[in-house]
């Protein structure tokens, strides 16, 4: 079950509302738990496992917590991320790192398996292992109360996508919250926007990306190769931004403040700013977890570059188990690093050149995360640049696609912009406001009943 789905909208949604609501404060947790399960076993229904998974992870990590509370010995702390990331290599990694070693070996030593990956894994595993290293580090208590450490590790809103959440953050927000009427009508607006986002703009966008997928690389000319990418950056951003910002207002509606997972990441002027700005709090987890205690910024320039290499490559094996992934990762890493050397400066003190910058580099760094099979990549990257292999492509295939697309790339560029959310908080009319969301909400509703389901694409990683 998606968010972006009838069955959510008309059934689980309402269904869930009527009944949290009039709950008492303490009850709430409980139903917000045995909701979220159910909005797990819905959509894990044909992998039984998955769910057992979820419940297993639950129960093991709360009473690791307690654990490690009582002793803060180190020994629990391993057991812990042993048990996490273990169950995640197995499902997320094994496949490909049994297939790479027994390339490499030339043998079959290691067995392999095709694993389906479970719903969310990536995110409830990173949540729980914040948790108890927090608990560790003694920046937070452990949870005495199992409702509730189920309820931070199960939450719907943000279960199968994020926003990563630490415990520390909505500890207080999980024993007293505030359900009121005001953020009800808050949180309802950020739901239908991001709504919106997803169905009426990333769905119809992507569109454009997956007929040119269907055509073939190997046949498109340069022009509708750049649409391509074009529109695959815009259907990223407002898919998961979409999401995002429906996981934020679920949880406004409940009580909850979920942090903000992007911050208008296409004005940027460099790569560094970029990923302050895009998908938030995996960045925050990472600067958190992994950064910082391997020392940081703090022992010069050669760790500091160091370190940022591992987070880029364990950044990019978190999105995926290709090498395109790993490739992503460092092309990414050496941007940031080039920037970090001297070019920041440099591109703080020229705004026009910064602008160009970005507006080259989002789309192509985006290409290599979106084209999976390495063969096809390098084939799109002749279409890019045929001048390279002095490769023609001469045809005028991109002039239907940007007649019948032109004008949704010119709303995606306005939408990434400040300006739709600046005017819809300079409306003072509630009446007016009110019949904008509703418009929002019925037009994509009406798309909703004319295309099959279309899951968020960061459902996959």
């Amino acid at each position: 079950m998606v968010f972006s789905s009838l069955e959510f909208l008309f059934i689980f949604l309402p269904i869930f509302l009527i009944l949290y609501f009039p709950c008492s404060r303490k009850k709430k947790n409980s139903l917000l738990f045995l909701f979220s399960l159910i909005f797990y076993t819905y959509g894990s229904i044909k992998e039984p496992i998955f769910i057992l998974l979820i419940v297993g992870s639950v129960i093991i990590n709360y009473f690791l917590g307690l654990k490690i509370e009582k002793s803060y010995s180190k020994k629990y702390l391993i057991v812990g991320l042993i048990y996490n990331f273990g169950w995640l290599f197995l499902f997320k990694y094994y496949g490909f790192f049994s297939l790479q070693m027994n390339q490499l070996l030339n043998n079959s030593l290691f067995p392999t398996f095709d694993f389906i990956l479970p719903i969310g894994i990536s995110f409830y595993t990173f949540q729980t292992v914040s948790y108890l290293i927090d608990v560790y580090r003694k920046d937070t208590k452990a949870e005495k109360s199992f409702i509730k450490f189920g309820t931070y590790i199960t939450m719907f809103p943000q279960l199968i996508a994020g926003p990563i959440i630490t415990y520390k953050s909505i500890r207080r927000e999980l024993d007293n919250r505030k359900a009121g009427i005001d953020n009800f009508y808050i949180g309802l607006k950020s739901f239908i926007m991001g709504l919106g986002y997803k169905v009426l703009l990333a769905n119809r966008i992507g569109s454009l990306w997956n007929d040119i997928q269907g055509i073939g690389f190997e046949s498109i000319s340069t022009p509708l190769a750049f649409l391509g990418i074009i529109a695959f950056s815009f259907q990223i951003y407002f898919d998961f931004y979409g999401y995002s910002l429906m996981a934020l207002g679920l949880g406004k509606i409940l009580g909850f403040t979920i942090p903000i997972n992007f911050d208008y990441p296409y004005l940027s002027r460099s790569m560094t700013e970029f990923w302050r700005r895009w998908h938030i709090t995996l960045g925050s987890w990472f600067r958190q977890y992994v950064y910082i205690p391997l020392g940081g910024n703090r022992h010069g320039l050669l760790k500091t570059l160091r370190n940022l290499l591992i987070v880029w490559l364990l950044t990019g094996l978190w999105h995926g188990v290709n090498w395109n992934f790993v490739i992503w990762g460092l092309v990414t890493c050496f941007f940031i690093m080039i920037e970090k050397l001297w070019l920041k400066k440099f591109l703080d003190n020229h705004k026009i050149f910064s602008r160009i910058y970005m507006i080259a580099l989002i789309p192509l760094t985006w290409t290599i995360f979106a084209v999976t099979d390495l063969k096809e990549l390098g084939i799109l990257f002749t279409r890019l640049f045929p001048f390279v292999k002095g490769i023609n492509v001469y045809s005028l295939d991109y002039v239907e696609y940007l007649k019948s697309y032109g004008w949704l790339l010119l709303v995606g560029l306005f939408f990434c912009t400040r300006i739709p959310d600046n005017f819809l908080k300079k409306i003072k009319n509630p009446i007016l406001e009110i019949l904008v969301y509703l418009a929002i909400f019925w037009l994509s509703v009406y798309c909703l009943c004319r295309e099959a389901n279309d899951p968020f694409l960061y459902f996959r990683f």
